[in-house]
């Protein structure tokens, strides 16, 4: 399998495991609000509902893990700097979400901006890679996480609450991860 597909089953599998990971920490979250519970309320030691902190914690730090070891070989497949560190950057703020859930305080709230602020732009940037029309959906999740991102952080929650806004930064970006996880599989679509 050459580099490209192995980006792809890198960042589809980051993507799912982290979508299944924040499901199920929900499912098995007593009481848990999408709406008015954060996301990292999930990993959260200071409650500790258990198991959902250990399965939060667990693939989000497994999703940043994935997406290092693809930053990697798309620098090495595309031999471009930006796209690499974009997604490096975003990879390495998973990884310190999950080391360090929202009862770390501020250096939560640094590395949750770093991982959907990097995010969104390694999705913006990758339509350099990718062909019409999914160079447009790139574009087009990478600014809706973007805008949510700002909303969020002037506390506008347009009606979805704190969770629900914070869940409009982060699934257009893992979504679009499973898109180009997909794409980066199939031969032959890059440019």
């Amino acid at each position: 399998m050459d580099k490209r597909r192995i980006v792809g089953v890198l960042l589809f599998s980051g993507a799912l495991v982290a979508l299944f990971g924040i499901h199920l920490a929900e499912f098995l979250y007593p009481g848990y609000s999408v709406s008015g519970n954060y996301i990292s309320d999930l990993g959260a030691t200071c409650i500790v509902y258990q198991p959902s902190a250990f399965i939060f914690n667990t693939s989000v730090i497994l999703l940043g893990i994935l997406i290092l070891l693809s930053s990697y070989l798309l620098w090495k497949e595309f031999q471009s700097f930006i796209i690499p560190a974009l997604f490096g950057l975003s990879g390495l703020g998973a990884v310190g979400v999950g080391l360090f859930p929202e009862t770390a305080g501020f250096l939560h709230v640094i590395v949750s901006f770093i991982t959907f602020f990097f995010g969104a732009l390694a999705a913006i940037a990758a339509r350099r890679i990718v062909k019409a029309p999914f160079s447009y959906f790139s574009v087009l999740m990478g600014l809706a996480s973007l805008t949510a991102l700002v909303l969020y952080g002037l506390e506008i929650y347009l009606g979805l609450g704190p969770g629900g806004m914070e869940r409009m930064i982060a699934y257009p970006i893992l979504l679009w991860g499973l898109g180009f996880g997909g794409y980066m599989m199939s031969p032959r679509q890059t440019t």
